[in-house]
């Protein structure tokens, strides 16, 4: 795998072929958190070309615009709207243009979130507090003022959050126990909202090509494809196809699930998002038949 290969693929997000029948969400809007790149453009474009009306949220405004520029350029229903999850006030005010602006929304998709690669050890108290905000806390937010509005206006919905697997991911303990939160929260209020019609479901992606990449060391990047038994790594469009199959028709008999897409990982394998310590690298040679 040369360097260039770990560019984000969304060039052909336009075109790509899906499984999913053509207007399979006319009529419906769905939101996108983190929709400026990576998984969240992916799945922002998929529910687009399925007839969906699309508003991509995050931060910048001018990748937002981007998005939802190059969404509508194809005849599709796009518009973007920047907000810091983070801040309860920013996504109160989300929600209140959202509802004002297109009645509200069907679909919520919360694919932001960010982190990055160190040892646990070396978190420093504002590193941790960081990731923790953003990935558990901004989730929080986006989950119960969807819910909120959809309560007030007397209908159900569709949550599915992007996680991370459970196991065999290392030197990202930050994210690790924020989307084991995220999990756990969907998991209790799947039952808490089941009377109100809302369905909550999460994503656990594994080695999947995108601009996540860009953070981690070329040489730890070349060999993630040796994480799971597939050997293979994954691209956002599968992230994308997974979540709009949960959001979607398709999954309406599933709630408090988390679907892994991890090649098979989550069972057999490790991610290791810096250097793998020595320990570990002859940890693994002991298994080796040549070396015995």
């Amino acid at each position: 795998m040369n360097a260039e290969d770990l560019d984000p693929i969304s060039d052909d997000l336009a075109d790509r072929p899906t499984s999913f029948a053509p207007g399979m969400l006319a009529g419906k809007t769905v939101l996108v958190s983190g929709g400026g790149s990576g998984i969240g453009q992916a799945t922002a474009w998929l529910a687009a070309r399925l007839g969906a009306r699309v508003i991509v949220t995050g931060r910048k405004r001018e990748k937002l615009d981007a998005v939802a520029a190059a969404i509508a350029a194809k005849g599709y229903d796009a518009c973007g709207e920047a907000v810091d999850i983070r801040q309860r006030d920013t996504v109160e005010a989300l929600f209140a243009t959202v509802s004002a602006s297109h009645g509200g929304i069907d679909i919520l998709i919360n694919s932001a979130g960010g982190q990055f690669p160190q040892a646990a050890i070396d978190f420093s108290p504002k590193g941790w507090r960081a990731v923790i905000e953003t990935n558990l806390d901004g989730t929080f937010n986006m989950m119960q003022c969807a819910a909120r509005a959809w309560r007030d206006q007397g209908r159900g919905g569709s949550i599915v959050n992007v996680v991370v697997s459970p196991r065999g991911l290392h030197h990202v303990a930050h994210s690790c126990a924020a989307r084991a939160g995220v999990i756990a929260f969907s998991d209790a209020v799947s039952v808490e909202w089941a009377p109100l019609g809302i369905r909550v479901n999460c994503v656990a992606p594994g080695t999947i090509r995108s601009e996540g990449w860009k953070v981690y060391a070329e040489e730890v990047s070349r060999r993630y494809h040796n994480g799971n038994p597939m050997r293979a790594v994954g691209e956002p469009w599968d992230i994308a196809e997974a979540c709009l199959y949960l959001a979607g028709p398709a999954g309406r008999f599933i709630t408090g699930e988390t679907l892994q897409v991890t090649g098979g990982g989550h069972h057999w394998g490790e991610i290791w998002t810096t250097d793998k310590p020595a320990h570990f690298v002859e940890a693994s040679r002991a298994f080796d038949p040549s070396k015995s």
